[in-house]
């Protein structure tokens, strides 16, 4: 008998990652805020949910990937959240970005009521997600991480246990903040470039070969220089990501003047209107109609 896993967000990143449970044979029950993205699951066998607490009902492990903390808070806190429902022993693996701070509300919670509880974002965007190529970087309970080895496998190539609650977003959070960075560099270094008439295919041959070089400028200097900004992480997201790297740099007094920076373009950037386009969009607001 196959293990019995509830799925809540089914999203861009959620999706793909579903699909990698059910493909390596797990039963899945499904929830996700509009009901039109479960229609797929159910035509492959998974079990389509009203609720968190509805899809949680006999599963042994719970994935979730949700947009934020608000997001989490209902989802797993809410009147009909996962934590109320689950039964002791049952194991959150929570895959959104949240602020530890929300990891560590989520995690006392789960504890009360002998659940287990991981926070386990990931290093990766919708191509790695598809590819099970995702890095799962993991705070809570080493036992937990453990048995959740096998659900870590069907959805991605490592995973890494950082510490105690709230060390795997920790970690997320300096990762994204160092990914919105580069971003941003890029879209400065790329504006430069093609207004020096450069060409962006030799661009991003020489950088990528240079101490810069990354999988960022591989996939984002060309979407830059086409003007394709369809979404791999949506630009919105990211600048929550800083938002909330700041604020742990904050609570940690520790001075964080680029990323301020840097949030602060996103912000424009969202407030423009690009928020759901890709986060290469920066390059689009800091340049201008071309």
């Amino acid at each position: 008998m196959s293990t019995t896993i509830a799925f809540t967000g089914l999203g861009a990143m959620g999706a793909p990652m579903a699909e990698n449970l059910l493909a390596a044979g797990f039963a899945l029950r499904v929830w996700n805020r509009g009901p039109g993205r479960t229609d797929r699951f159910a035509a492959r066998g998974a079990t389509v949910c009203a609720t968190p607490a509805e899809a949680v009902r006999g599963a042994a492990f719970v994935v979730s990937m949700v947009a934020d903390d608000e997001a989490t808070r209902q989802v797993m806190l809410g009147e009909h959240g996962v934590v109320a429902a689950a039964a002791p022993g049952t194991t959150i693996v929570d895959s959104s970005t949240n602020t530890p701070a929300m990891v560590r509300e989520v995690s006392r919670a789960a504890a009360a009521r002998g659940v287990h509880h991981l926070d386990a974002p990931v290093s990766g965007s919708i191509a790695q997600a598809r590819g099970r190529e995702l890095v799962f970087m993991v705070g809570g309970p080493r036992s937990a991480f453990d048995a959740a080895q096998p659900l870590f496998a069907a959805m991605g190539r490592m995973s890494r246990h950082m510490g105690d609650s709230g060390a795997g977003a920790t970690i997320k959070l300096i990762n994204n903040m160092l990914s919105g960075t580069m971003n941003a560099a890029l879209a400065e270094a790329m504006s430069v470039a093609l207004a020096a008439g450069l060409d962006p295919e030799a661009v991003r041959e020489l950088l990528g070969e240079g101490a810069a070089g990354s999988r960022l400028v591989k996939t984002k200097i060309p979407k830059m220089a086409a003007g394709d900004f369809s979404p791999q992480f949506q630009l919105g997201l990211m600048e929550k990501d800083l938002r909330y790297f700041l604020g742990l740099a904050q609570e940690l007094d520790r001075p964080a003047p680029v990323a301020a920076l840097v949030r602060s373009q996103m912000q424009a950037a969202r407030r423009a209107g690009l928020g759901t386009q890709d986060v290469s969009a920066l390059f689009a607001h800091i340049t201008g109609p071309r």
